[in-house]
């Protein structure tokens, strides 16, 4: 029996599963992802998911015959690893990441994507259709898209393609993003920024609210769960629909996709009031067809499941690439 490693490297949480020829997960591990002090305890943390996910699974890591890492970015995919991730301390400036899983599972056969296009591989994977044109965008801790078109996922030279959440929706940038630019739509509606784009929008207009504003630990959790109660609560509701409805608008002008999938925990969590509200919006923003815009099917596991899907498939998705698909 051949075997197959998936890596999910998030902003909060490092994943890993082990799986076979058909996609089944055998074993799985994770763990909180380390805020530094350098890159190499982030490596070091990889490398440990991988060995619980194989230990859960009884499998001899040199065993293993491929892997798919899906990476918060940016990358450098010639070095093989990821360059100061926006949402991770400064310290934290280089993780090396296909070097050491190379030698950790004693294979050549590793995979690496930013975090969603190993998303949309899940996606297209997983799908009954494998659609050739669709996105997968993730609504999280950060915000960014995987994107297929005519069958081919985008990578870009240097695997940084989809990195939409640093597209500038705000010319006034009024909020500055954790890249350091302003404006850019990561900077209101990712779960990270919210309680700040709160803040200033209470400072413009100091609604009476229950919502602790003041407080340290203040986040985007406060603001959904007030929504339907509190009047400043849905207001920032409605200016995040604003600016996902602008971001998702130009996604869409931009690779004419059928569908677009959404996950990520921001949207996971509240898929009412992120998703409900955009599709109102778009009819009268797009010009061209509007896809389908829906929540991923796969949850918490897009990236990690569509990690595995790329080492079974040499980094494509397409299901014709393995004999037995799920």
């Amino acid at each position: 029996m051949a075997y197959y490693v998936g890596v999910d490297l998030g902003a909060t949480n490092v994943r890993a599963v082990v799986g076979d020829e058909t996609a089944t997960v055998l074993g799985s591990g994770a763990r909180g992802t380390p805020r530094g002090p350098t890159g190499i305890a982030v490596t070091e943390a990889v490398l440990g998911v991988v060995r619980s996910a194989c230990a859960e699974a009884d499998v001899d890591p040199e065993s293993v015959t491929a892997a798919g890492i899906g990476s918060i970015g940016p990358l450098d995919l010639a070095a093989g690893v990821a360059l100061g991730p926006a949402n991770l301390p400064d310290t934290v400036d280089r993780i090396p990441l296909v070097g050491p899983l190379s030698r950790l599972l004693d294979t050549d056969e590793i995979h690496l994507h930013n975090d969603t296009n190993a998303g949309v591989i899940g996606e297209r994977f997983h799908s009954e259709r494998n659609p050739d044109d669709m996105v997968y965008l993730t609504v999280s801790s950060g915000i960014g898209a995987g994107v297929a078109v005519d069958g081919d996922v985008l990578s870009g030279w240097d695997g940084n393609a989809g990195e939409v959440g640093h597209m500038t929706v705000d010319p006034h940038g009024s909020m500055t993003c954790g890249c350091g630019h302003d404006g850019h739509w990561e900077a209101y509606c990712s779960g990270n920024n919210i309680p700040a784009y709160a803040r200033e929008l209470h400072e413009e207009d100091p609604i009476e609210t229950t919502l602790p504003i003041e407080e340290p630990d203040f986040s985007a959790v406060d603001v959904f769960e007030a929504a339907g109660e509190d009047t400043f609560a849905d207001h920032v509701i409605d200016q995040l629909a604003h600016w996902n409805a602008m971001g998702i608008a130009s996604v869409i002008h931009a690779y004419a996709p059928l569908v677009v999938s959404v996950g990520g925990a921001v949207a996971l969590n509240n898929p009412g009031r992120v998703l409900d509200p955009v599709r109102d919006k778009l009819p009268d923003m797009v010009f061209i067809n509007v896809p389908e815009i829906r929540l991923t099917t796969l949850g918490d596991d897009v990236v990690v499941k569509g990690a595995l899907a790329s080492a079974l498939t040499g980094g494509t998705g397409d299901r014709s690439r393995v004999e037995s698909p799920p």
